[in-house]
């Protein structure tokens, strides 16, 4: 069906419903970054593909609100004809409610899915469209969703306590110590995950299964489709006390915990409204998920997997940029799909290796200033030596997850590239180096990574940094480093990406990235202060610094990454182009 035609569809279903407006989100009941593609109802009605976006439709108007990560990519999938992209975060730009508040009428209904919102979000439309005399609707199915794949049916596997370093038994106590309640819901498919150290492949780049869970203290139950648990994954679960009911079920159980009079512990912003709705207030205890705080402190277990990770995943990096560097060289024909092809069978060289954590930006020219930039293999760019290429790519290892940013140039570079190149490379630098007192928000030290960009009244529209989960999300809360944070405090154990960038529209776009571990400072006031230890072990561009620029004690802080990168990696490579490669590229740089 094209695009005209399902809109048009969705318009006559909502006549028919008296429906003014309809809001799509990119969700799933989990409310998932990246949801399965039974859930991808707004790409399939509108063709925009990225991460993040929120349709609304009236009988007159078509939008789709994104961030600025996905502006451009968003201009180019978008028929912009039939739809109007919202630029959230550009001034002027209205929220979803207040664009709706503009262009209904007293009286108007809206229709949404309720199992597709947090609760959070939906009670606050709820008491505001209400006091424009607009009601709010949250039982609105399309009949298209059939025309959606079924749900995934692969199977899930337990993660071993090697890996994870704590027992699924422990963390359920941990959970039920946290919380005063009788039951704790878990709706988030990381947290799942993480509570029960179980893994899955249902969702694209994420080692998650499709599960709902509630924690007891006396009993658990995990609600997931009974086949995707063969013997020895089931029989983990009844070890730990776990009951297994359908995947269906949950809503059925919330309402006999009702009947029971049991509290339940509830984040209503991880929480979809259906299933919100259906607990009893008497009963139910709004609480911010300590599962989501215990997830991102990591063990030493996991940290120390993670040191394994990186290790693997610098050397497959070096393979990889080894031989796409030669082919550029050589003037071979290679495209930015190639790239990340290459970069991915290099990865999966190694067992521990799963899955990417996330699909491969790899942006030549241009196409590196689209800050989320996913090239198809038909419309890839070739990949030559006169201008910029962006790689940001990860994976997921049984020992952890990677996410990492470099830019690349194969030939000469021009002196607005190594002066743009050097001014982010400074704040990557100042905030990895940072150390701060206990307490400290990300949002207090996103300004380290700015400032050198913001005295040339440049900037860039993401944030900093986002949290990173072990074998888990590659964007995992609550800690982040942005302009808006949430009070979240840096904790011991934490990891955060330390990301940086510029983009020149229509030119090319710069991105260094690496992850970083917050972790006690070892000083005369220990205990008192926090620093950040970087992880990921793979060369900066120094063909792209602009040394003029860069201050002894940064050029020294280069030099010392790039001889632990050499150290870390130099017993893990056994092909001599790729050593020669790499002890190239982490040469000392004179100052």
């Amino acid at each position: 069906m094209e695009t005209t035609k399902k809109i048009q569809y969705i318009r006559e279903e909502m006549q028919a419903k008296k429906i003014a407006a309809c809001i799509i989100p990119s969700a799933d009941p989990h409310l998932s970054e990246y949801p399965a593609a039974h859930w991808k109802l707004r790409e399939y009605l509108s063709g925009f593909t990225g991460s993040n976006g929120t349709l609304v439709i009236t009988a007159e108007c078509a939008c789709l609100w994104t961030d600025s990560r996905y502006y451009l990519q968003a201009e180019k999938e978008l028929d912009t004809e039939l739809f109007t992209i919202q630029r959230e975060g550009e001034a002027g730009t209205p929220s979803i409610g207040e664009w709706l508040k503009t262009n209904l009428h007293v009286g108007d209904s809206i229709g949404v899915d309720g199992s597709l919102f947090a609760a959070s979000t939906l009670l606050d439309w709820n008491e505001e469209f209400k006091r424009n005399g607009i009601h709010l609707q949250t039982n609105f199915q399309t009949s298209l969703i059939q025309n959606l794949p079924p749900l995934p049916s692969k199977k899930a596997f337990l993660l071993n306590t090697s890996y994870s370093g704590e027992s699924t038994a422990s963390k359920i106590n941990r959970i039920c110590n946290a919380t005063q309640c009788d039951y704790t819901l878990l709706t988030a498919l990381d947290d799942v995950a993480w509570a029960f150290n179980i893994r899955g492949n249902d969702i694209d780049y994420n080692p998650m299964v499709i599960a709902y869970a509630c924690i007891g203290k006396e009993k658990s139950t995990l609600f997931i489709a009974d086949s995707k648990l063969d013997k020895s994954t089931r029989e983990g679960l009844n070890n730990n006390n776990i009951s297994i009911l359908p995947y269906e079920e949950i809503g059925n159980f919330i309402l006999f915990l009702n009947k029971n009079q049991y509290t339940i512990s509830i984040d209503r912003e991880k929480t979809n409204y259906a299933l919100y709705s259906l607990i009893n207030e008497q009963f139910r205890r709004d609480e911010k998920s300590i599962v989501a705080l215990f997830k991102a402190q990591k063990n030493e277990t996991e940290v120390n997997n993670l040191r394994k990770a990186l290790q693997m995943d610098g050397v497959a990096l070096c393979r990889a940029l080894t031989m796409i560097e030669e082919k550029i060289t050589k003037k071979e024909t290679l495209t930015e799909y190639e790239v990340g092809e290459i970069i991915h069978e290099e990865r999966a060289q190694f067992p521990e290796f799963h899955c990417d954590s996330f699909a491969p930006i790899v942006g030549f020219g241009a196409n590196g200033a689209v800050v989320h930039y996913n090239a198809k293999e038909d419309e890839a760019a070739t990949i030559t030596s006169d201008n910029l290429l962006l790689i940001d790519s990860g994976g997921n290892y049984l020992c952890g997850t990677t996410d990492i940013t470099r830019t690349f140039v194969f030939g000469e570079a021009t002196a607005q590239q190594k002066r743009d190149y050097t001014l982010v490379l400074k704040g990557h630098i100042a905030l990895a180096q940072q150390a701060f007192p206990t307490g400290t928000c990300g949002e207090q030290l996103d300004i380290l990574a700015r400032q050198f960009l913001w005295n040339e009244n440049l900037n860039y529209g993401h944030g900093t940094g986002h949290g990173i989960g072990h074998f888990l999300c590659v964007h995992e809360g609550p800690q982040s480093i942005r302009p808006q944070g949430k009070g979240i405090a840096l904790l011991p154990g934490m990891l955060l990406s330390d990301e940086p960038g510029l983009y020149r529209t229509g030119e090319y776009g710069i991105r260094i990235e690496n992850m970083v571990c917050v972790t006690p400072q070892k000083s005369k006031n220990e205990g008192n202060f926090l620093a950040f230890e970087t992880l990921t072990l793979f060369p900066y561009e120094t063909k792209l610094m602009d040394f003029s620029l860069l201050t002894p004690s940064e050029i020294e802080w280069i030099n010392n990454y790039h001889q632990h990168v050499l150290d870390e990696l130099s017993p893990w490579i056994e092909d001599e182009k790729s050593y020669e490669w790499l002890k190239n590229r982490t040469k000392r740089v004179l100052y």
